[in-house]
């Protein structure tokens, strides 16, 4: 008989393998309430990695971290009409706190805008405190109806920035900066993502925001996900808690705002868009373990020589784990490590030993190869930005070789339905096409320029929308 595959194919049904993937990973749990989640250690990890990486990228911009309550009056929220009507839906809110009913109701944080803006109007006295520019790392609740882990749960991590400054345009070139040098970098440069830089239609904008800016990445299934986005919020917060300055000129004047975020739907799109049938595939620059060492027997010459391995390649600079669980089969580890993606395994047994050589296994493009111990040092650095550069590749021409440039509605629908993307001019699709879309599980991810870039404006003559059905 036929062994049966760690995995559900892909092909045969692309959200098992998806729950699939993350569970035998061992990247997250089901949490104890309706689409809360429990992130293991390896998918933790991951995390981790992904904040410092961007953490270090955002603090480049003279941000600062900062943390801001959990709780928020419900009254904040109805302060600014749009952004309360776009999460009204989504809130949860505590009504009883030390066996007494509160005077006001709380909010459980969907996002941090409202207590922000408010402590901005404090610190904000003069054009000499601008700009100001504070950046969150912590949790949100925003209550799900179709749960899915890391892509839509109820609780999520992630970095929430929010700026004020004196000028709109001080404020546009800002959130074009956290746009494309601090989020399109790391997810192309350290995640291997290829992503379409865009601008969200009015439609799809951000609640309260006067211009979204969005990342948008093909998955493995050619569906579309949202991975980043950085808003130009105007003055409209600005005018509902009043922050203004006093200009140099002595007037007082209101600021103008920004907000942008990332999330733990980055993991989720870690798996979706390099993960295949044997399970996770994990770039190299991301990666917390970039090579694992693995004694294939218990002999002591075996273990010293793994030891050693693993020290050198440490010394050289390499994330390395050393696997000398010798009481655990070796097929098992194999593939255990396999399922977890670290992009290199270095396997050394007795015969090994007495070679003087090494197996290397290269998850990402596959195969293995015998290469002398004493070479390891000098290949591996080389054989780590190979498979990162390969895997920046296969999402790009992925990317390209499912989109379609359409000229009419229905080839739009029909590309998008059939599990790819579609280009279509935006003065040809309008907002009448874009609302009869959504009849059929579609959206406008983004407008971008003829050329790729970004528009200025969302009716620049020119303009393109690009179709999806979406995550």
């Amino acid at each position: 008989m036929a062994k049966a595959p760690v995995l559900t194919p892909r092909a045969d049904d692309f959200p098992r393998w998806y729950q699939d993937l993350i569970n035998k990973a061992e990247l997250a749990d089901n949490g104890p309430v309706r689409g809360t989640m429990v992130i293991r250690p390896y998918g933790y990890g991951l995390w981790e990695r992904m904040q410092a990486e961007m953490d270090a990228r955002i603090k480049e911009t003279g941000t600062q971290n900062a943390y801001f309550p959990l709780l928020i009056p419900q009254s904040y929220l109805t302060r600014e009409a749009d952004h309360v009507e776009g999460f009204a839906p989504e809130l949860a809110v505590v009504t009883h706190g030390g066996g007494k009913e509160l005077e006001e109701p709380a909010v459980v944080r969907p996002t941090s805008e409202m207590i922000i803006n408010d402590y901005f109007s404090k610190w904000v006295q003069s054009y000499r405190d601008l700009p100001l520019l504070i950046n969150q790392w912590a949790n949100v609740v925003r209550w799900e109806l179709r749960p899915r882990l890391f892509l839509r749960t109820t609780e999520f991590l992630w970095q929430e920035g929010r700026t004020a400054h004196a000028t709109e345009e001080d404020a546009r070139v800002f959130a074009s900066h956290i746009h494309r040098q601090v989020y399109e970098d790391f997810m192309t440069n350290v995640l291997a993502m290829d992503v379409v830089p865009g601008r969200k239609t009015v439609k799809e904008r951000f609640a309260g925001a006067i211009n979204t800016l969005t990342l948008e990445g093909m998955m493995g299934d050619g569906k579309a996900l949202q991975m980043a986005t950085s808003h130009e919020l105007g003055q409209n917060f600005a005018r509902a808690f009043n922050t203004s300055y006093l200009s140099k000129d002595g007037t007082q004047e209101l600021v103008w705002q920004t907000s942008w975020g990332s999330t733990t739907r980055m993991i989720g799109a870690l798996v979706m868009m390099h993960g295949d049938d044997n399970g996770l595939r994990v770039p190299p620059r991301l990666a917390q373990t970039q090579v694992v060492v693995l004694a294939i027997k218990g002999d002591e010459p075996v273990l010293a020589k793994v030891r050693e391995i693993g020290d050198r390649l440490k010394a050289a600079g390499i994330r390395v784990h050393i696997d000398d669980r010798t009481d655990t089969p070796f097929g098992r580890r194999a593939v255990d490590w396999e399922l977890k993606g670290v992009p290199v395994r270095v396997e050394i047994g007795p015969r090994d030993l007495e070679n003087g050589t090494a197996m290397v296994a290269r998850r990402i493009p596959g195969g293995k190869e015998a290469i002398a111990v004493e070479d390891l040092v000098r290949l591996l650095p080389a054989v780590l930005e190979e498979d990162q550069a390969l895997l920046l590749a296969q999402s790009r021409e992925r990317r390209e070789s499912r989109t379609t440039e359409v000229s009419t509605f229905d080839e739009a629908v029909e590309a998008a339905v059939a599990d790819g993307w579609a280009r279509i001019p935006w003065a040809t699709l309008g907002e009448d096409g874009e609302a009869r879309l959504a009849e059929h599980g579609v959206t406008v991810r983004c407008l971008v320029a003829e050329d790729g870039s970004v528009p200025s404006a969302d009716d620049t003559p020119g303009n393109v929308a690009v179709v999806a059905r979406a995550y």
